[in-house]
């Protein structure tokens, strides 16, 4: 239930016209394009993306509405990274199960603002280069090493994260701990050192924005949720064009055009960053 109040200022405070184009029609456009996605380097093996966010912020409802707008209804499976505090990933997969999309999505233990607690960095360095195996428990006191049970010493290209995905929660963003600030641009400062694309996805928009709650066509004409994305940008260290705006599926029983177009959205612009990766030379 809203304020009128508050929505009629929001509803002041709107751009003439959107400040980044959506085409609200083309939802199995998208699908198609992500489902055919290849790359030459990566087409013996799936591309790896590792979300990383705060604890609540929205890393397994990311997993599971993207996984909805595939199956074609609303799913609620947890992220094995989530049920533990073990590296955990998951395809998805069609309405058919034979129809899984080449594309993998890897989870951690959440980051928190209590330095004695959440993921250490060291690990996320360890799981960007490959060196974490499936389902190893992360201690946050003790980041694992060398000669430690469930590390990779010679890990593949298949084996390494391919873009990191920061989850940030709208609601939250502006009054964000400093400490947890320091950890996502100390994670930012160990993905460019492995030379990662990176993007920030912006959850709970309609909890944040009143106007968007009502209609989330409007997600680029509020300037409120720019503003956010701005915050974002600067707390994380990453351009605005690297921030995107998303509604996770949480408390609907159906799927909803608009917001499967949001999250699809999405996903093709970490498909774009994918390309860049596998573009660049390495050794």
């Amino acid at each position: 239930i809203f304020d009128p109040l508050l929505l009629s200022s929001t509803e002041r405070l709107q751009f003439e016209n959107p400040w980044r184009t959506v085409t609200w029609t083309e939802r199995k456009k998208l699908m198609e394009k992500i489902k055919s996605y290849k790359h030459p380097k990566s087409s013996l093996f799936n591309a790896r993306i590792l979300v990383v966010g705060a604890v609540g912020a929205g890393k397994s409802s990311f997993f599971n509405s993207f996984k909805s707008v595939f199956r074609g209804h609303v799913t609620n499976q947890g992220m094995a990274g989530n049920l533990s505090d073990g590296l955990g990933s998951r395809r998805v997969q069609g309405v058919k199960k034979s129809e899984s999309l080449p594309l993998v999505i890897c989870d951690t233990m959440g980051l928190e603002a209590d330095e004695e607690r959440g993921i250490h960095i060291d690990d996320i360095t360890n799981v960007i280069n490959g060196h974490v195996l499936e389902g190893y428990q992360f201690n946050p006191s003790v980041p694992l090493k060398r000669d430690a049970h469930g590390f990779r010493k010679n890990p593949k290209l298949k084996d390494k994260i391919h873009c990191v995905a920061y989850v940030v929660d709208a609601t939250n963003v502006s009054i964000m701990p400093q400490n947890m600030e320091k950890k996502l641009k100390a994670t930012r400062k160990t993905v460019n050192s492995s030379r990662v694309p990176q993007l920030v996805l912006l959850t709970k928009i309609d909890e944040a924005c009143p106007l968007v709650k009502k209609n989330i066509r409007k997600v680029y004409k509020s300037t409120y949720i720019k503003e956010l994305m701005q915050e974002a940008s600067a707390r994380v260290g990453v351009p605005l064009s690297c921030v995107v705006p998303v509604k996770n599926y949480s408390e609907e029983l159906e799927l909803d055009m608009n917001t499967d177009i949001l999250l699809l959205h999405a996903v093709v612009q970490i498909l774009r960053l994918l390309d860049d990766f596998f573009d660049e030379p390495r050794g």
